[in-house]
């Protein structure tokens, strides 16, 4: 890990440091992902379990899935199911998963690839790995975001963008000791490939042994980073981090985040992903596999689901139906 990187960070386009004056958002929790298993039983991170919804907002759910070494035979993903209200985002950092949905959408989604599903009024998916990967087995690990839509969006018609590891944009902290790769949104000016309807900001950054980042940050945003891997700090008060663990960030125009002196030898660098967005500040009532702004929208969702109305498993299906 990571699967997306450069030999040499400093032939990459340059983050500027956030000028004199900047305000540094402050630190307002660190919360502990726990361990669980989802789909066909791939295990997992729960990365918001514990974090008020006011500070996740128009995030609703995240996890991080892995970082397994699979035997053969072992390799798990998800039967088909449905969405309605938000939108999916699967970012494979290693590995290989194979989506399909009932729009036409999907492909393989492999190392440093993203698969952006904008669920909408509904649409049915699927998510497993290649029959290749179940039969030689091999690393996994990747990270699933749900990203709310406002409820003038929630009806909007599904739709599906993949973004290759080749079109994410690459950068580098003004010293040049991180890689930052932006999957979507605007970083100091720098704008990453993925197309939202929820303005945010999604990134991928790894920073070397004692590297410090300190990374401009939108001032409307919410701003949170989650540890893939690695020890460091967070914050103007260096709050310790380490992996599997979820920082919030209060207000401000950029967040600091460093890299401890020594990492183990398992994971050399300090592994981030930094996202936040602009908050919704509306009701959400959020079901199984719906999230819509109240409890009669929830049923409605379940009502069309099996009344076939959010779409059908196509004839060349993978996986079961």
């Amino acid at each position: 890990m990571p699967a997306v990187t450069v030999p040499d960070t400093l032939v990459l386009p340059r983050i500027a440091a956030p000028g004199e004056g900047a305000i540094l958002r402050p630190l307002k929790s660190v919360t502990e992902a726990p361990r669980g298993f989802e789909g066909e039983g791939f295990p997992v991170r729960r990365a918001f379990a514990g974090v008020p919804a006011a500070d996740l907002d128009p995030f609703i759910h995240m996890d991080q899935m892995g970082e397994v070494e699979y035997a053969p035979g072992e390799p798990k993903g998800t039967a088909w199911h449905p969405h309605r209200g938000f939108e999916t985002v699967t970012y494979m950092i290693d590995g290989t998963f194979q989506h399909q949905d009932s729009i036409g959408g999907g492909g393989l989604i492999t190392n440093g690839s993203t698969q952006w599903m904008t669920a909408g009024s509904g649409i049915l998916h699927i998510e497993r790995p290649p029959e290749q990967l179940v039969a030689t087995g091999g690393l996994f690990h990747g990270i699933q975001l749900w990203v709310n839509l406002p409820a003038v969006d929630k009806w909007i018609d599904p739709r599906y963008q993949g973004i290759e590891a080749g079109h994410v944009l690459l950068l580098t902290s003004s010293d040049g000791g991180s890689l930052i790769r932006v999957i979507a949104g605007d970083v100091g000016g720098h704008r990453g490939p993925g197309s939202t309807h929820t303005p945010i900001s999604l990134v991928h950054a790894t920073l070397e042994p004692g590297a410090e980042l300190v990374l401009p940050w939108p001032a409307e945003f919410n701003a949170l980073v989650y540890v893939l891997s690695g020890n460091g700090r967070a914050g103007t008060e260096a709050r310790p981090l380490h992996t599997g663990q979820l920082a919030a960030f209060g207000a401000g125009e950029a967040l600091v985040l460093g890299a401890d002196a020594m990492q183990e030898s398992r994971h050399p660098a300090f592994d981030v992903l930094v996202l936040g967005g602009r908050p919704i500040g509306e009701p959400v009532y959020a079901y199984g596999p719906f999230v819509m702004n109240t409890r009669a929208e929830i049923v409605q969702a379940f009502e069309d689901y099996e009344a076939g109305k959010l779409g059908t498993v196509p004839p060349d299906h993978i996986g079961n139906a």
